[in-house]
């Protein structure tokens, strides 16, 4: 039975992804008697979709850990600045500095294979006032570079299913830091091939965070749920103990 002090883990998806992509991990943490909230991210920009999550850890009455998968890991930066998040938890993720972009942080390595297999689609903006771009992974490659270690047909089905990302979000600077104030975990997927590896170390080293390297495609979190959860729960104790 959950009370006013259990903790509630809030997952947050990435682009080209939704909160399904949580499926294996939310059972586990169910039955650890945690709150589990997964919130559908707009994925329209990063200061309007971290407001958005930021609103929701808010109508929360206790305390929050927030877990962040890939661009989630950008928006939990920023949204995790709310009171009741205690703890960060960053999956295959972004951990930006105050005032700097994911095109700056990705800037400063090698591209992943990711780059060559983006789509660029022009969308209406409300209103009719001009276009705006969306971004998106080719549907014929996006299980090899996504999740080359998940069932195939089950990434057949997130090829088709992907979620795109505005492109103006990955220029869009951080106004804040959360893991500057607030203990962080991190998981780096060595074998991924959409976020460089050295980009998820070398956010994860700057905040400080306490790191582990998994064998794992992008999808670390159905590739490997179990490593997921462990980290997760590390990140709970902080909170109950």
């Amino acid at each position: 039975m959950t009370t006013p002090d259990t903790p509630t883990v809030v997952l947050v998806h990435g682009a080209f992804a939704d909160a399904s992509s949580f499926a294996r991990v939310i059972p586990q943490l169910l039955a650890d008697g945690l709150n589990v909230v997964a919130p559908a991210v707009p994925n329209r920009s990063l200061v309007g979709d971290s407001a958005y999550i930021a609103s929701v850890v808010r109508r929360i009455p206790g305390p929050v850990v927030l877990v962040g998968h890939s661009y989630g890991g950008a928006v939990i930066t920023v949204a995790g600045a709310e009171e009741n998040v205690r703890a960060l938890v960053y999956l295959a993720g972004y951990a930006l500095q105050e005032g700097e972009s994911l095109g700056e942080l990705q800037g400063g390595f090698p591209d992943s294979e990711l780059a060559s297999a983006l789509v660029y689609t022009p969308f209406p903006l409300p209103g009719g006032d001009g276009e705006a771009t969306d971004v998106s992974v080719e549907v014929d490659r996006l299980p090899a570079i996504f999740a080359a270690d998940v069932d195939p047909e089950l990434t057949r089905v997130l090829a088709v299913s992907q979620r795109p990302l505005a492109a103006a979000a990955f220029g869009e600077a951080a106004p804040t830091a959360a893991w500057k104030t607030k203990p962080s975990w991190g998981i780096v997927a060595t074998a991924d091939r959409t976020i460089n590896p050295d980009v998820q170390r070398f956010g994860y080293g700057r905040a400080g965070a306490t790191a582990v390297e998994v064998d794992s495609s992008h999808l670390v979190m159905l590739a490997h749920p179990e490593r997921v959860v462990d980290v997760i729960r590390e990140a709970v104790r902080t909170v109950t103990d």
